[in-house]
């Protein structure tokens, strides 16, 4: 089959690879219809991580079931269904408990708990950006969704960042009623803002600097805060009269910067600090590594970023990281999406075929004017 393939940074190719088979009686093998290129792979992409030359990319995926082995008893073959990226045992102490982004047994990269599909440390299960995918545990970890074509571009949001960023609203503990900041416009922090919306929020601002994103914030009725412009902690103390706002997220991630380019990994952890009021809520969907040599800093180089936890102690406040369970909330929000509740797509910039996927990763690493979130097609 053709499959997005890693051969360095910057560097990716579509090539021939082995079709994915039934290995275990617990698997299935999907037939691929849409599958995404996310901002985390761009970590991968740019040689900021330890991903092997080889790797099939892709963690954000759906498409039909094509073969089950024969311990599978739920999922049966012609099934539409969405692909969480977590991949879950089931029945480990965390997955028992819903924290299936940090399953215990299948990932054995010594001291990373979680798996996931084409991705740097989360184990040798190769991506969906692809024709076929493999999924173990497929009763455990695959979600049905409603036959047919319908809300396509809505569900292949359901696999990652809109589970991700309702994670990051829930981790910051939002309510009702609250005004919620999010750093960072990018598809996640765009699934943040809409996520936000959906849970009650009664102001969202939404701190970037790239215009085809910020423009899209206001779409959902967001706030747009284009830092380029200023110091966006006092536009947001401005904007709610100095009391800041009662939660935040954190959509950026380690290679967070300012204007100019430079980065500072503690940026956003820092304005966020600064910006939600005392005893308020952060949480951090942004990735953030436990090594990265191409980093701004010594300290940084080996995952220590030094924020103002000072303040943050003396403010009260509360912290919630990780990456989101997925099963957690997929089932919840493809449902708020047939209902019209959620119309996640609202970020799809561009559909394109799976050959043509090196391209697209080119033009969304550079964040190019209007593109913001890029699906391939590997049938088209």
């Amino acid at each position: 089959m053709r499959a997005v393939v890693y051969r360095g940074p910057f560097d990716v190719e579509v090539t021939e690879v082995p079709d994915p088979t039934i290995e275990q009686p617990t698997d299935a093998v999907v037939r691929i219809t849409t599958t995404n290129i996310c901002g985390s792979d761009l970590h991968m992409y740019e040689g900021r991580t330890s991903v092997e030359e080889g790797t099939v990319f892709g963690h954000e995926n759906m498409g039909v079931v094509e073969a089950v082995g024969g311990a599978v008893t739920r999922i049966k073959v012609g099934d539409r269904v969405s692909v969480p990226f977590n991949i879950s045992c089931g029945t480990c102490r965390n997955c028992s408990q819903g924290w299936t982004s940090f399953c215990t047994s299948l990932n054995p990269t010594e001291g990373v708990d979680g798996a996931a599909y084409g991705y740097a440390n989360m184990g040798p299960f190769p991506g969906g950006q692809a024709e076929y995918l493999r999924v173990p545990f497929a009763d455990v970890n695959l979600l049905e969704l409603p036959e047919g074509s319908e809300h396509e571009n809505d569900f292949t949001m359901l696999s990652d960042i809109f589970p991700t960023g309702w994670h990051g609203t829930v981790l910051a503990g939002q309510q009702p009623g609250d005004d919620v900041v999010v750093f960072g416009a990018g598809p996640v922090g765009l699934m943040a803002a809409h996520s936000a919306m959906i849970r009650g929020a009664a102001r969202v601002f939404v701190v970037d600097k790239e215009a085809d994103r910020l423009a899209l914030a206001t779409t959902i009725g967001a706030t747009a805060v284009d830092f380029s412009a200023g110091d966006p902690v006092e536009q947001i103390l401005d904007a709610t009269n100095g009391r800041g706002t009662d939660c935040g997220v954190e959509a950026v991630g380690y290679q967070a910067h300012d204007p100019s380019g430079e980065e500072h990994p503690e940026l956003v952890l820092d304005n966020l600090v600064k910006v939600v009021r005392t005893t308020g809520g952060i949480g951090v969907v942004g990735v953030y590594m436990p090594e990265d040599p191409g980093a701004a800093t010594e300290d940084a180089k080996e995952g220590r970023v030094g924020f103002d936890y000072g303040t943050f102690f003396t403010k009260g406040q509360h912290m919630g990281t990780g990456q989101a369970p997925v099963k957690r909330y997929n089932r919840q929000l493809r449902d708020l999406i047939v209902a019209g509740r959620a119309t996640p797509s609202f970020i799809v910039s561009h559909e394109i075929g799976l050959d043509e996927a090196a391209d697209g990763y080119k033009h969304f690493d550079d964040r190019d004017n209007g593109w913001t979130k890029v699906l391939l097609r590997p049938g088209a």
